[in-house]
């Protein structure tokens, strides 16, 4: 039979849990504790506790013989908004007395469902007086785990923006001068984000060849993060070991789905530049196409020579672009974070914002600097919808 809790004996309750939660007890330590208190206190055997970790539903308590599996909460009890009494044989809980849920901020984020042990009238009666200290409990209980559970992700987000700063490259790797100018954005929608570009001598001695690369992972958030960073941890020590683009985009490819197992793919577009030749050679595996523009000619044309994007498939099939540069060049790459921005139901205003300023006099990094003007790509720009990054380089052929 459930027991009559005094206010006393209400008051000694929240202490101890706030005692727990002081000395910091763990996750698993506090349920362990709030199982105890309804089973020595309120003498509920029967429970279960299903709370909300983002937009999924787990069980953290089954203290009692019951096949939850089937069990859909969205469904089963989303729809419940306050203590409700079980009366009904048509439903997966009818072997307990009552479902508690916890409001926050008119949401669900968890539920009791609670029976007394043995059942009769004068139990569930019992029970009744102390179902409100119970959803007071819960409340604390789950709120504190789940501030937890934010603090740490924080944490780890924090950590992992400071991690993925370090794996742009560092200005002064390309300097601009009579060979080349370079500029490069970066913008992460969330702290962490999954976009990338790299640049770099192929070869640190000669200086000779150049390559450059951008890139996007599907997903956001600390998954695709670290997918980027070993992407581009392996480009980085291949690069200077395979010659032929297609073969170090298949390595690359293997590496990918070796690490995700199919659940992350990269678009990628990756070029290499010879300065004594003036021979771009270059893969685009399923990115945006960059747009290239001779100014001597008033050229136009996009870099879509490739394949499959990276993780996609076992065998992706590969071909390389060669082109050799006759005079000044200049080449725009960008993820679809910039060019799908909308502007008054335009749908490829972005697109059309990049290929207008690709093709403008002056230096790349004022082509840079109005596209991130005229698109608005800032922190404090609500509407955008992705990660952006742009990468521009001028080619000066002498």
């Amino acid at each position: 039979m459930a027991k009559n809790l005094t206010a006393a004996d209400k008051l000694n309750i929240l202490l101890w849990v706030m005692k727990d939660i002081t000395n910091n007890l763990s996750k698993e330590g506090l349920l362990e504790s709030f199982k105890q208190i309804l089973y020595e206190n309120l003498n509920l055997h029967k429970l279960l506790l299903f709370v909300k970790h983002g937009s999924t539903w787990s069980i953290e308590i089954k203290s009692y013989d019951f096949d939850y599996h089937g069990i859909n909460v969205s469904e089963d009890l989303c729809e419940i908004k306050s203590i409700t009494f079980i009366d009904s044989e048509d439903t997966p809980f009818k072997d307990f007395d009552f479902i508690i849920p916890i409001i926050k901020e008119d949401e669900p984020i968890a539920y009791v469902v609670v029976g007394d042990s043995g059942g009769e009238e004068e139990g569930i009666a019992s029970s009744i007086r102390n179902l409100h200290f119970v959803q007071t409990l819960t409340m604390i209980i789950v709120s504190t785990i789940e501030n937890r559970r934010m603090q740490e992700m924080k944490k780890e987000m924090e950590y992992a923006s400071r991690i993925q700063t370090f794996l742009f490259p560092e200005k002064h790797i390309l300097k601009n001068d009579n060979r080349l100018a370079l500029s490069a954005f970066y913008l992460s929608h969330y702290q962490v984000g999954g976009d990338f570009y790299d640049y770099a001598y192929t070869n640190p001695d000669s200086k000779d060849e150049i390559y450059f690369c951008i890139a996007d992972v599907t997903g956001k958030g600390i998954s695709a993060a670290m997918v980027m960073s070993n992407f581009q941890a392996s480009l980085q020590a291949l690069i200077g070991r395979i010659e032929y683009l297609p073969d170090l985009i298949r390595e690359l490819n293997r590496i990918v789905i070796k690490n995700s197992n199919y659940e992350k793919f990269i678009t990628v577009f990756l070029a290499r530049y010879n300065f004594s030749t003036h021979e771009l050679r270059y893969v685009n595996a399923g990115h945006n196409p960059p747009v290239m523009y001779n100014f001597k000619t008033k050229e136009k044309q996009f870099l879509t020579v490739g394949g499959q994007g990276v993780g996609m498939i076992d065998d992706p099939a590969l071909k390389e672009g060669i082109l050799t540069l006759g005079s000044d060049t200049r080449i725009l790459c960008y993820t679809d974070g910039v060019c799908e921005i909308e502007k008054d139901g335009e749908e490829y205003y972005g697109q059309r914002v990049i290929e207008n300023r690709a093709v403008m006099e002056g230096d790349v990094s004022d082509a840079v600097s109005l596209i991130i003007s005229d698109l608005n790509i800032n922190r404090d720009n609500d509407t955008l919808a992705d990660d952006a990054t742009l990468l521009g380089i001028d080619f000066y052929v002498r």
